[in-house]
């Protein structure tokens, strides 16, 4: 029998002032005159998200979800050019080590998705080189939260440029020049424009990284491969090198018009259809609910499914299929 957990991204619908990616621009930062003035007010903006991210956990745990995406924009400016000697991970020890020890207490897997411009496929040497800065940055970030880094970070393979077969074999050329630790932290994910199933699990295979199958994203951009099921065996196979169970991603179009745009909610049909089609492949399938509306969607579909005879509800964010 499969186990199917819902998670959620990084903001809730129901906690009022919890944003934890609240930000400063560089722009605001370079107006402020004292610059060391500027740094520690970046530094409370990034407690700040930090305190916020601890009460969505505890939000996580009081209504049982076992699965969080972490916000990127946890510290303002992280990396940037200007502020290369800020020391943001020792002022930030405390709000990080109360992240550990409540994880510690109360487990639950969580990850990240970096953001887009993270392109591990780019020919421009600077490009890869921020990119890894940036999962640097997340992998420091995991390692301060007392968070395992394996296969922790959800990327897209990144841009065409012009000729999608020379850019999968660019991502392989690059991929010898990350090192092994940021490897190690990363997933694929099929994407909504570009590199379909069959060219994800392509990279995949040839260089042992878990696939993170997203549905929608199927849905939009297949090619011929209109039978996502025919390739779901290899997907599960690309998490055999994980300690994790196999998560995917899912939404719902918002219209026929606006179809590769997320709806609020998650249409519980879909989720019923799929899950059919995996049922008793996986012990266990953490699945990512991509919608506006975030928690509420997750609770919005727990509610739709108690009464659907495919499900038996376990908990708060967790079913049986049957």
């Amino acid at each position: 029998m499969t186990i199917i957990r819902f998670g959620y991204v990084a903001m809730s619908m129901e906690l009022e002032n919890c944003s934890p990616s609240q930000t400063m621009t560089f722009s605001q930062f370079s107006k402020l005159k004292d610059r060391d003035a500027a740094i520690r007010k970046l530094e409370r903006i990034a407690a700040s998200n930090l305190e916020n991210c601890l009460r969505l956990l505890k939000h996580n745990t009081a209504n049982e979800i076992h699965f969080f995406r972490l916000s990127s924009r946890l510290i303002p400016l992280a990396g940037h050019e200007e502020l290369l000697g800020w020391k943001y991970l020792k002022a930030l020890k405390e709000p990080l080590e109360n992240i550990k020890q409540y994880l510690s207490e109360h487990p639950m897997r969580v990850d990240f998705h970096p953001d887009h411009f993270v392109l591990l496929n780019s020919t421009k040497a600077e490009i890869l080189q921020n990119s890894v800065k940036t999962l640097s940055i997340h992998l420091a970030l995991l390692k301060g939260m007392g968070i395992p880094p394996e296969h922790r970070c959800v990327l897209h393979v990144g841009g065409a440029y012009d000729d999608k077969e020379k850019a999968l074999e660019q991502f392989i050329h690059n991929w010898s020049l990350i090192p092994t630790s940021i490897q190690n932290t990363v997933m694929l994910e099929n994407d909504d424009t570009t590199f379909t199933l069959n060219d994800t699990l392509y990279l995949c295979e040839k260089l042992g990284i878990p696939l993170v199958f997203d549905l929608h994203h199927h849905l939009a951009n297949h090619g011929d491969e209109e039978n996502w099921h025919d390739e779901w065996e290899r997907v599960v196979k690309t998490w055999e090198i994980s300690s994790l169970p196999i998560k995917i991603h899912i939404s719902s179009p918002r219209s026929e018009k606006d179809f590769r745009a997320h709806a609020d909610y998650i249409d519980p049909e879909m989720v019923d259809t799929f899950c059919q089609k995996i049922k008793g492949t996986v012990g266990e399938i953490y699945c990512m609910i991509e919608a506006k509306q975030k928690d509420a969607a997750l609770f919005q579909l727990a509610k739709d499914l108690q009464d659907n005879p495919h499900f038996e509800q376990i908990d708060g964010s967790s079913f049986y299929i049957r």
